[in-house]
């Protein structure tokens, strides 16, 4: 291979230039290290909290490097309690809507048979305030036409209210006691179909386990009744007292006993001035107390004789509505039973015989040992029936499942 001639001089009469060769390249790549630098292994440890300038806030804490270890399953929760066992009378008086009925009252048999039974004390007060009103002159008829209207006020509530308050004992209950009895009235008279605001809510400070009601539109229990009875007992109880407010009981026992005071006023007249002439006739001897009984069997003669025998009436009259007293409170028991409160009010019935037998061996010690028999007048006048006739009427509705 021939060389390649020389490039001219760039000047003329210059010696020409070297020719120019390139530097040689080395043959070998360089030698690098074959073991890296050694860096440190952490990072330089710089100072956590910044120098803090004397005019500034401090710090907030700073989180936790390392994160909170939350257990990986939930700890067994704790036995719970198992709920105290209820009475087993203990009814839920948590109720919603309530269906009223169209008719919230009624006379039954033994409202309308008590009215007439009344009849001769009735005439026989009409026949006192007769006399009475003679002292009037003139104004006679309007004494006997004033007291056959005051009927009306049996259904007049401030009457009632002074009714319950001065003759029956009853007071308002405390906002603690009205709390334990609405919820239960409200179930009662729910499940009657019966407006409970029409009534009123009395209570009587007594130890024995009573009810009452009284008027029309009173309804009493006593202090132990409300605070010793679980509420199912106390709704039995209830039910029963409201069964009488229903079938017209209350108004025409209330109502009879209103138009037969003016008699019963005048028979304890006579019978107190008889008392009185009884001792001054003794004081004659036997003529003074013969006398006296001839005078009062002829005037008695007289009065049969011209009413056609109708003061004999009034004599049966105690026993026939003690009759029908009985017979209310036995329909009473069944419209508390057909609500539902069969268990409930034999319950009662039964602590009430318990307290009657424990009254009796209180009577049988105080007579020495010897048992007080009641007797068979007694048994006629008593207004209650017997504990075993009411059980007996309850037993229907103790075999059949209740609503």
């Amino acid at each position: 291979m021939t060389q390649p001639p020389p490039p001219p001089p760039d000047h003329p009469g210059q010696p020409p230039a070297p020719p120019r060769t390139p530097p040689p390249y080395p043959q070998a790549t360089p030698q690098y290290p074959q073991v890296p630098p050694q860096y440190p292994a952490a990072p330089p440890q710089y100072p956590q909290v910044p120098p803090q300038h004397p005019h500034t806030a401090p710090p907030y804490p700073q989180a936790s490097a390392v994160p909170p270890q939350y257990p990986t399953a939930a700890p067994p929760a704790p036995p719970v309690p198992p709920p105290p066992a209820q009475h087993p009378h203990h009814i839920d008086t948590d109720r919603g809507r309530v269906f009223l009925s169209d008719k919230q009252r009624r006379t039954d048999a033994t409202a309308v048979g008590n009215l007439l039974l009344h009849v001769p004390n009735f005439l026989c007060s009409l026949f006192v305030v007769a006399l009475v009103s003679l002292f009037f002159g003139g104004f006679g008829i309007v004494v006997i036409l004033a007291w056959l209207a005051s009927g009306a006020l049996v259904f007049h509530r401030p009457t009632e209210r002074a009714l319950a308050r001065h003759v029956l004992r009853l007071r308002y209950p405390t906002p603690q006691e009205r709390a334990k009895l609405e919820p239960v009235w409200r179930e009662v008279t729910a499940r009657a179909g019966v407006e409970g605001r029409n009534y009123e809510l009395w209570v009587e400070d007594s130890d024995s386990l009573n009810a009452v009601a009284a008027a029309g539109h009173i309804v009493g229990v006593t202090r132990f009744a409300m605070n010793a009875l679980p509420n199912g007992e106390l709704a039995a109880v209830m039910a029963h007292e409201l069964g009488h407010h229903v079938g017209g009981h209350a108004w025409s026992s209330l109502l009879g006993y209103w138009y037969a005071l003016p008699g019963r006023v005048a028979w304890r007249v006579l019978k107190a001035c008889s008392g009185i002439m009884f001792k001054v006739s003794s004081a004659f001897g036997c003529v003074g107390v013969a006398v006296l009984a001839v005078t009062v069997g002829a005037v008695a003669l007289a009065t049969i004789t011209t009413l056609y025998g109708l003061p004999l009436l009034i004599l049966a009259v105690p026993y026939a509505l003690a009759a029908v007293g009985r017979r209310s409170e036995l329909r009473a028991d069944e419209h508390a039973a057909a609500l539902g409160f069969a268990p409930m009010l034999a319950a009662v019935l039964d602590q009430m015989h318990r307290q009657e037998q424990w009254q009796q061996a209180q009577l049988t010690a105080q007579n020495g040992g010897r048992p007080v028999q009641e007797s068979a007048p007694a048994r006629l006048l008593s207004s209650h029936p017997d504990h075993y006739t009411r059980l007996h009427h309850l037993q229907p509705y103790l075999q059949s499942p209740t609503p």
